[in-house]
């Protein structure tokens, strides 16, 4: 019989989080207080006499250590750059920790909420805030880092969810043949952008990971940071209908520029990089259903109706596809 794999954060209790922060120094005063995350582990942890931090242990065998560093060390030169991004604390010389087998970094604590979308003001703020740090993106090299690929987050995602039989019997042939039209349509958006810079990128820069206080923009959460299109760390900032779209990237593209270049021609990535990440999420789901956070978190993941419902907006993804890009609105 095939062995069912250890949860990846079995045996990850409440004093081995403690133990592991006093290995660094710090004294942590017993309080603890879980955040949202699904990816990785992350607490907020109370120090005496200090303001708490939050810790975040990473997901066994996701990054190697070399991954890591590296994005430590893009926070931390985004930061010294004057960009508000919450980097690791250096202790001793090292932001990344060992404990009892798990990796772990300290961060300091940091509060806000998440932008408003749709908001002018808000939107200018962040293209200038993205313009700077896609300037420092683009002046060095990630070496460990994914690159942001078809291959990678569209076409392996497919053929594995199909593979492993993740979708129902009925919908399997549906979802094979869509996704290859998809994957097509996909192929074809990034045929017509052209050649591109590929730069470092926060890649996932979606409202929940920037925190808005007192008129600026706090980035948080480089866990996912790779090498890619620029358009990646934009196109999830827009919304609303078309009219609304051309606006909000025209408030969003015209303060970036003020800081770096932007390729017009991405313009055509923007729902190709959309349908790729609708692909990815489904089997990022499906490749961690042996956490137990992932089925308490979404009970529906497998059951027939959720599965219609991707294929009818994956059906809608293609639509999109097919229609013009975006234009920016004169200035």
């Amino acid at each position: 019989m095939k062995k069912t794999p250890a949860p990846p954060f079995h045996g990850l209790r409440p004093e081995v989080i403690l133990e592991a922060v006093e290995s660094t120094g710090l004294s942590p005063n017993g309080q603890l207080l879980a955040l949202n995350s699904f990816e990785n582990r992350v607490w907020q942890v109370g120090l005496h006499e200090r303001q708490p931090v939050v810790v975040k242990l990473y997901r066994p065998g996701r990054w190697s250590d070399e991954a890591i560093a590296e994005e430590h060390g893009f926070a931390a030169e985004l930061a010294d750059t004057g960009l508000s991004v919450v980097a690791p604390k250096v202790i001793d010389g090292q932001s990344l920790h060992h404990y009892g087998g798990y990796r772990f970094a300290v961060f300091p604590r940091r509060g806000g909420h998440a932008p408003e979308p749709a908001h002018e003001p808000t939107l200018r703020a962040l293209g200038r805030a993205l313009g700077r740090l896609h300037a420092v993106g683009a002046s060095g090299k990630f070496l460990h880092r994914p690159e942001l690929t078809i291959e990678r987050f569209g076409q392996q995602p497919a053929d594995w969810l199909v593979a492993n039989n993740w979708l129902p019997p009925h919908l399997q042939d549906a979802f094979a043949s869509l996704a290859k039209h998809l994957l097509d349509g996909i192929a074809a958006a990034f045929e017509r952008a052209g050649p591109y810079l590929s730069i470092r990128l926060h890649g996932d820069c979606h409202p929940g990971n920037i925190l808005w206080r007192n008129d600026t923009a706090h980035f948080v959460d480089l866990d996912d940071c790779l090498t890619g299109p620029a358009m990646q760390d934009l196109w999830m900032l827009i919304s609303g209908n078309r009219h609304e779209r051309e606006q909000q990237l025209g408030w969003l593209i015209e303060e970036y520029r003020l800081f770096c270049d932007f390729n017009l021609r991405e313009l055509h990535l923007m729902e190709a990089l959309r349908a790729l990440r609708m692909l990815h999420h489904q089997a990022w789901l499906a490749r961690r259903w042996h956490d137990p956070a992932f089925p308490q978190a979404f009970p529906w993941f497998g059951d027939d109706r959720h599965w219609e419902n991707v294929i009818t907006q994956l059906r809608e993804q293609l639509g999109e596809l097919s229609e013009p890009a975006l234009q920016l609105q004169a200035w």
